[in-house]
């Protein structure tokens, strides 16, 4: 017969250790039982660990064992972020050994793009209905990987068909990548550590990127001195920046079998909520601050990616910098958000009021790229503070997800988002080469300043909406706990609630198994952290 839970240990975190004291748990029917009157799940779980597997280092409920964890989701992405940016490193070389133009070479960027319009959409849905986290992101890692080694291999016998073929390919497991990374630190991490978790995650993917800038010049003269020549070394230099993939892959193995292990130990329960599961059809009940979430996602990142793409040779012309030096500034945005990125994640944690922070950085964005447009100040300055902006923003704007939609539609939430956000990287990268060709670059810095000031137009969308609701998204954690604890009764129907004296018991089911109080259940979750996983969101 299965055990019955008090209520308080049912409502523990899966992913965290006990911290209860021996204490009574309330008087109630049934429910005057100690603690040492019997032994908790956890006191369970540590009877089943022995040796090593009892250790902080392996216990799936330890701090230490769940920051592991989080170091492998930070390096699957390493791999993706290195080649992702691989063209902007070497543009110069690009366009000389392959006789590109600039609409072509930015075409290696929108093709990345292109495919995720819908793809990554559908990825994410498919990691919540069919393949689940684990089986998702070793997928996902494994076409990325191949379509890396297309793109070397069309560089190295000169293809530029075979080389889109393979940047394709590399976009469809990027991305649907990068969603299951979001949906795995949602997994692991819940309450006030998601906000650095996403920073740290960030930190980690821009480090793939600034040393994808800083080594990949030094790696093409390396091969260019063993003899290659041309389009063949461009190849070569391709296929070593593979390895990093190959490293990426390693790691999204170890990960899985890390979580699969978890759930097992902590009887996790990965099935949806209440058997709720994720339909096509739950788009239409996704809020409006949703929606400007994702035209954040667009504006504001389109004035970021294409700029660092197109960068090196608008810091070679307007400030006369070698190719060396113009890759160093250029490298700075993610040199920044490498270091910055988990420091913000901390900061937001602790103040909380996610939106204020996303519109600050909009802000400092747009004075970052005034600079670079209309002043010859050293460039440093201004991407410097695009780092910083960048930085600030990506830890307080993933987690807002989090916060809005119920955990069972995440993954196809974060394919939303990416989704629309390669539409118009591939829209805007495509439009911003040929701004360069027939414009110049000053006429691209005013582009992009246009763009961040849709951005911030839609986050002041998100701050009028949310206020007029709970104001949960722009509340401190204090806040966020009080408005949690008041509403728990309340969304969960529990007896005496005012609910319960007011409402039919079929009026109570009819809203317990609304979307809206599923969403308010999943809040709860999140921010008060005192609720199990597999407490059911729907009754």
């Amino acid at each position: 017969m299965p055990r019955q839970y008090e209520e308080d240990e049912a409502r523990r975190p899966i992913l965290q250790p006990d911290t209860d004291t021996d204490e009574p748990t309330g008087t109630g029917s049934g429910r005057s039982l100690t603690r040492h009157g019997r032994p908790s799940d956890d006191d369970e779980l540590a009877e089943r660990l022995t040796g090593c597997g009892a250790s902080a280092c392996c216990n799936p409920s330890s701090f230490l064992h769940r920051f592991q964890a989080l170091i492998l989701m930070c390096l699957v992405g390493f791999g993706s972020y290195f080649c992702y940016d691989n063209p902007g490193a070497l543009q110069d070389t690009f366009k000389s050994d392959l006789n590109l133009t600039t609409t072509q070479f930015v075409m290696l960027y929108s093709i990345y793009s292109w495919p995720n319009v819908i793809l990554c959409f559908i990825g994410g849905f498919l990691m919540d209905r069919v393949f689940g986290i684990r089986l998702g992101t070793i997928i996902y890692m494994f076409i990325l990987l191949i379509g890396q080694l297309i793109f070397a291999m069309g560089a190295t016998i000169n293809l530029f068909w075979l080389m889109i073929v393979g940047r394709f390919m590399f976009g469809i497991g990027a991305e649907s990548l990068a969603v299951a990374q979001n949906s795995y630190a949602v997994l692991w991490f819940k309450g006030k550590e998601l906000n650095m978790v996403f920073g740290l995650q960030l930190s980690f993917a821009r480090v793939g990127s600034t040393v994808n800038f800083l080594v990949m010049v030094p790696i093409y003269k390396y091969v260019k001195s063993l003899g290659y020549q041309g389009h063949m070394c461009t190849g070569v230099v391709l296929l070593l920046a593979t390895l990093t993939c190959v490293m990426s892959m390693i790691c999204a193995l170890i990960l899985g079998w890390m979580d699969r292990r978890a759930a097992r130990i902590l009887k996790r329960n990965d099935s949806a909520p209440g058997g709720e599961v994720a339909k096509l059809s739950d788009v239409r009940t996704f809020q409006v601050s949703f929606w400007m979430v994702t035209v954040i996602c667009v504006a504001y990142y389109v004035a970021i990616f294409p700029f660092i793409a197109l960068g090196k040779v608008f810091f070679m012309r307007k400030f006369d910098f070698s190719s060396e030096d113009a890759n160093t500034v250029n490298s700075i945005v993610y040199i920044i958000a490498a270091v910055a990125s988990p420091l913000f994640g901390l900061i937001v944690d602790r103040t909380g009021r996610n939106v204020l922070w996303v519109f600050l950085s909009v802000l400092v964005t747009i004075v970052a790229h005034g600079m670079l447009a209309f002043s010859y100040l050293n460039p440093y300055i201004g991407m410097i503070t695009m780092g910083l902006a960048y930085s600030m923003l990506a830890s307080s704007l993933w987690p807002l997800v989090a916060l809005i939609v119920p955990e069972y539609q995440l993954g196809t939430a974060y394919g939303i988002c990416q989704s629309v956000q390669n539409l118009g990287l591939a829209v805007i990268s495509m439009i911003s080469g040929m701004i360069v060709d027939k414009g110049g670059y000053f006429m691209l810095e005013m582009f992009f300043i246009g763009w961040l000031i849709v951005s911030l137009l839609a986050t002041i969308v998100i701050w009028m909406y949310d206020a007029s609701n709970d104001g949960i998204l722009n509340m401190s954690p204090a806040a966020r706990s009080l408005y949690a604890n008041k509403t728990l009764p309340r969304m969960s129907g529990e007896p005496g609630s005012s609910s319960d004296m007011t409402d039919s018991q079929q009026e109570r089911e009819r809203r317990a198994k609304d979307p809206e109080a599923i969403r308010n259940r999943y809040v709860n979750r999140v921010l008060d952290g005192n609720q199990s996983d597999t407490e059911p969101l729907a009754e």
